[in-house]
């Protein structure tokens, strides 16, 4: 017996469509269709006897028992919805029919399982069951659906008693009701969006009560304001942008509810266009040389890249980048043009010499490298704006409140434009940090927050004009109000979006840099006596620490508390409640003596100390941040600060140290070892790379333990930074400006040594004679030579630079057998952290001698709770099939149907 497709229910959905959308049928068809599929994979009695199957008794038992189960319910789902009773009654009798065939069937089956014949009736008869169940199911879930649109069609009358209220009482009174529907509505969609089984469609659904639950409030606002001032135009254009928003969020609801087949990708769902291209042309520089075609591959890449290329040409023209990241763009351009054509070349010359492609792998890298070069020039032109542009974001609104609030039309409509452009730059930035990000479930929540910003934006500037127009109207000013809150809300969710597609370090590491050239303006401003820059400068500081500290507290919501997000939450609070209000109570006054022309009461030194302060938390907070990231990221962080230390070289002024003597960067120790010439540059690189693998090593064993009770782990630690600081003076980078403070650091890791040598003798003196011990003594015997070195080659250094006055040969010397010395001396810490442990706890004591230190496993790092996957990662990853076969109704039921 058939049903028939439901006419008294007007949904979009056909019965005999098989398509289980929600969970809870999905999950109350499970049960049945596992009986079922058990039944017919009997194999027939054991032991090759004739006989009856006891097992397929039980089951057929079981399979009768949830037929009759299913059908009982659906007449009490028919009995309480007379709209469908008709077409569940169709349904259930169905299901009887074909509960009885597949009955008799199975019996005759479970009486005789080695008949084919028996089990082919019954696998048919087993077909037509959890057809007619599933129909059924679908039927019950229908009236759900039902009753969401009933909710559905009460909101709609109520929009349109709203929107044809003529005065307040009747507004309020169709309102009151408004709520109500709205809040049964509600209930309803969200049930059905736990349900469905979609995840675009509950996405969907998400969005759309998210809209009715933002809007409502200011449907309230807007419609009081346009009752009482129905002249104005603006207040019309509010109220009617509300209402379309309304019941586009109600439109939207009944089409996810109703909605059928496999959900359509939303057209924001996309991966950046710029990024995309270069991961393609990353991926297709790589083929086999034979397979290279000069007609065809050749014009491929060239034209892939050159679309990459006018990408990064847009991004660099933009307004908000710098001329020092324009620069550096075209650089990288130029060299990825060339290494592909060299690239080409080696592949022509590859195709006809076959058998050697070590010169031809080397180009590859060549040319990986150099698209790496430019996908991070773009990244940091995408941070400068975002630094630059997501800045104290409400500023142009509140100079247009302000300018509504005394009724000034003109200025409303000049800040208005103001308004409208600074709503088109963060939009344009947006789509920027889209363009360079693969993260596609991010671009789309970005492009989704853009266009709702976009078409908030107008609404805002009719709420000022608005509230200009009638200023001492409180309607006009809690509508004015009303829209906002709802800008300043939708702003946060653009800034959350875009800081969910980019990386805190690199985040950190160009607001580090913009923040140095910022206290430099303001000392240069202050040294010009220049008041007005010197206050919006400092503004633009105190902005800058207010995002760096947002970012990085929600950066450390995504991590387990421990001493990882202590430490980085401390560089916060740090910079959050001293650093920064030191600063703007130490520039308020330098501002309140400039403007009362009182230069003698400036504390110059005194705002010096304070900037430098600023710039020191903000790199404090960005070490902290970096401590649990691992080498690739660590890496990269590396690239990042040999830009800064562009950004130190090009600045105008440095720091203020005597009275009127300005210290230029370029003139102290640090600031010539980077006026090294390339070559000598790339000798000592290549040596900090090998101390680099012993640094490792190092931090490799020192990670395993637990450093409270243990002081041979603390002074390994401390000896192991210091000379790791000793090693970035060599490169011109670090917190060492000077040869003396590369001395006092020799100094200092000397002794450190000498603790570390006391400590280690004394677990010596308590284990018996070993070879153990004897390792232990030699390798304290290395410490002691080594530290020895590491002063002798600090000083010499020192002194060729004073004696000379410039740098010569013998510097780049001393530099390498600076960073030689400290590599053999962590690799002897590390020999002897791991004979300390041995000897200390591989040997019995005499008596009950207390142990020197403490030797205890560390606890494994606190892991992030949301881990980031890469699109790359999500890609590749291989799952091991499970050994258990978990049954799937919907595949079970494709394969009876079927």
């Amino acid at each position: 017996m058939g049903v028939q497709p439901t006419t008294s229910l007007l949904l979009k959905w056909d019965p005999r469509n098989l398509e289980i959308r929600t969970k809870s049928v999905e999950k109350t068809l499970e049960p049945l269709v596992t009986q079922v599929t058990t039944l017919l994979n009997q194999n027939g009695p054991s032991k090759k006897k004739k006989g009856r199957s006891k097992k397929a008794h039980v089951l057929s038992a079981a399979v009768q028992k949830a037929t009759e189960h299913f059908m009982q319910s659906g007449e009490e789902i028919a009995n309480e919805n007379p709209e469908i009773r008709n077409d569940l009654l169709a349904a259930i009798e169905e299901v009887r029919v074909t509960g009885e065939v597949m009955r008799v069937a199975s019996i005759e089956f479970a009486n005789d399982p080695c008949s084919s014949v028996k089990r082919g009736a019954m696998v048919r008869a087993a077909r037509a069951l959890l057809s007619a169940v599933t129909r059924l199911l679908i039927l019950a879930d229908m009236v759900d659906v039902h009753l969401l649109l009933k909710s559905l069609r009460i909101v709609e009358d109520d929009l349109d008693r709203i929107r044809n209220a003529q005065n307040q009482q009747d507004l309020m009174n169709s309102f009151g009701d408004f709520g109500r529907s709205l809040f049964e509505l509600n209930d309803r969609a969200g049930r059905r969006q736990m349900d469905l089984i979609d995840e675009r469609r509950r996405d969907d659904l998400a969005a759309a009560r998210a809209t009715l639950k933002k809007n409502s409030v200011m449907l309230l606002t807007t419609s009081k304001i346009f009752v009482r001032h129905p002249e104005i135009a603006a207040a019309r254009a509010n109220r009617d942008y509300v209402l379309r928003e309304v019941a586009n969020a109600v439109q939207a609801i009944s089409g996810a509810a109703q909605a059928t087949g496999v959900s359509q990708t939303h057209p924001y769902e996309t991966a950046g266009e710029l990024a995309a291209a270069l991961d393609e042309f990353d991926v297709k520089i790589i083929m086999d040389p034979l397979s290279f075609s000069e007609t065809c591959t050749r014009p491929s890449l060239e034209e892939l890249l050159e679309g990459i290329i006018s990408g990064a040409a847009l991004m660099a023209d933009s307004s908000c980048t710098r001329d020092e990241r324009r620069e550096r763009i075209v650089q990288e351009c130029n060299a990825v043009r060339q290494a592909l054509q060299d690239l080409i070349s080696e592949y022509l010359s590859s195709a006809q010499h076959v058998g050697n492609n070590a010169s031809l792998d080397l180009a590859q890298d060549h040319v990986s490298k150099k698209t790496k070069e430019l996908r991070k020039q773009l990244r940091k032109a995408v941070m400068d704006h975002i630094s630059d542009s997501f800045l104290e974001t409400n500023i142009p609104l509140l100079v247009l409140m302000e300018a509504a609030k005394v009724g000034n039309e003109r200025e409303v409509e000049e800040y208005a434009q103001v308004f409208q452009e600074h709503v088109n730059k963060l939009i344009e930035v947006a789509n920027l940090a889209c363009s360079m990000s693969n993260n596609e479930e991010g671009v789309k929540m970005v492009r989704i927050a853009g266009y709702q910003l976009d078409s908030l934006c107008p609404q805002v500037i009719n709420a000022a004009r608005v509230l200009a127009l009638r200023p001492r109207s409180k309607v006009a000013l809690e509508n004015m109000e009303v829209f906002k809150d709802a800008w300043e809300r939708q702003v946060r969710l653009l800034t959350e979006a875009v800081d969910d597609i980019t990386t805190v370090e690199d985040f950190l590491s160009v607001t580090e840099g913009h923040i140095l050239e910022d206290v430099n303006k303001c000392i240069m401003a202050l040294q010009e006596r220049d008041r007005e820059t010197l206050d919006r400068t400092a503004g633009v500081i105190r902005g800058r620490c207010a995002r760096v500290c947002s970012v990085v507290n929600t950066e450390m919501f995504n991590y387990e508390p421990g001493p990882y997000t202590d430490r980085v939450m401390e560089a916060v609070v740090v910079l959050r409640d001293q650093v920064i209000i030191n600063f703007a109570q130490k520039t308020k006054s330098i501002v309140d003596a400039l403007s009362q022309c009182s230069h003698f009461s400036l504390d110059e030194n005194g705002f010096v100390h304070i900037s430098t302060l600023v710039y020191d938390s903000v790199r404090e907070i960005r070490k902290a941040v970096l401590m649990q990231k691992n080498s690739d990221e660590n890496d990269s962080d590396l690239e990042a600060e040999n830009e800064l230390t562009e950004y130190e070289t090009r600045s105008k002024s440095s720091y203020i140290t005597d009275q009127d003597n300005v210290i230029y960067e370029e003139d102290n120790d640090r600031g010539r070892m980077r006026a090294l010439p390339e070559e000598e540059r790339i000798k000592i690189q290549q040596q900090v790379q090998v101390f680099r693998v012993e640094k490792a090593k190092l931090d490799r064993e020192l990670a395993k333990w637990d450093e409270s009770g243990n002081d041979i782990i603390i002074l390994a630690k401390q000896m192991c930074m210091i000379m790791m600081e000793m090693t970035d003076f060599t490169r011109g980078r670090g917190p060492l400006k000077s040869t003396m403070d590369v001395i006092n650091a020799a100094k200092k890791i000397s002794e450190a040594g000498a603790n570390l040598d006391k400590l280690c003798k004394q677990i010596a003196d308590q284990c018996p004679d070993s070879a153990s011990k004897k390792d232990l003594m030699a390798y304290l015997q290395r410490i002691a030579l080594y530290c020895h070195q590491l002063n002798i080659t600090s000083k010499v250094k020192a002194d060729v630079q004073n004696i000379s006055g410039e740098l010569i040969v013998s510097g780049l010397d001393s530099a390498t057998s600076l960073i030689q010395a400290a590599k053999n001396l962590m690799n002897a810490v590390v020999l002897a952290v791991k004979a300390s442990y041995v000897t200390s706890t591989k040997y019995p004591k005499a008596g009950s001698i207390p142990s020197v230190v403490t030797w205890k496993m560390r606890a494994p790092e606190k892991k992030p709770l949301v881990h980031r996957e890469h699109p790359e990662e999500s890609r590749s990853k291989v799952h091991k099939a499970e050994q258990k076969k978990n049954i799937e109704p919907i595949k079970e039921l494709k394969d009876f149907v079927g």
